[in-house]
């Protein structure tokens, strides 16, 4: 449930695996919503609540959108609606556009999420195995990212 970075399948029922070429295909034509669901770092418990806190910042995909914790085994029914809510915006309520999920290899997090948004019922969902560390890895440029606004934010513990 929380323990995601670990070995994964290498494909989700009922969505495609891609390679690095694939992604990097379906994010030049803008063809694919690209999200990256790698957790947001929690704010240390130990911090002073008027401690300032800056966490490392998050390096992904260029043009990636980032729906942080969504991808954990079983999700709030705020994060539930989170996700749903993300899904239905970032692809104008399009359940048949693709959608690419990833985070990190060996990532539980882009695996739950893929197989969630099946479940949902969108039609062209690609699961990046690889993630950002296989883009990185292939020579390709990462981009700072912020979270998008939610429940991500409160369940971390305040990320910015």
């Amino acid at each position: 449930m929380s323990d995601y970075r670990a070995p994964t399948p290498e494909s989700v029922p009922g969505a495609a695996t891609v390679g690095t070429g694939r992604v990097q295909e379906m994010a030049k034509s803008g063809e694919a919503v690209l999200i990256d669901v790698y957790p947001a770092p929690p704010r240390p418990a130990t911090l002073p609540a008027d401690a300032v806190w800056m966490p490392k910042a998050r390096r992904t995909v260029p043009g990636a959108v980032w729906l942080p914790n969504v991808g954990y085994g079983a999700l709030s029914d705020d994060m539930d609606r989170y996700f749903r809510d993300s899904l239905e915006r970032l692809t104008g309520d399009d359940r048949g556009r693709p959608i690419v999920f990833f985070c990190e290899p060996d990532c539980w997090m882009s695996w739950n999420a893929a197989l969630r948004a099946v479940g949902y019922g969108y039609a062209a969902v690609h699961y990046y195995p690889e993630g950002a560390g296989g883009w990185a890895s292939a020579g390709l440029p990462l981009e700072p990212v912020q979270p998008e606004p939610g429940p991500a934010r409160a369940e971390s513990g305040g990320f910015p």
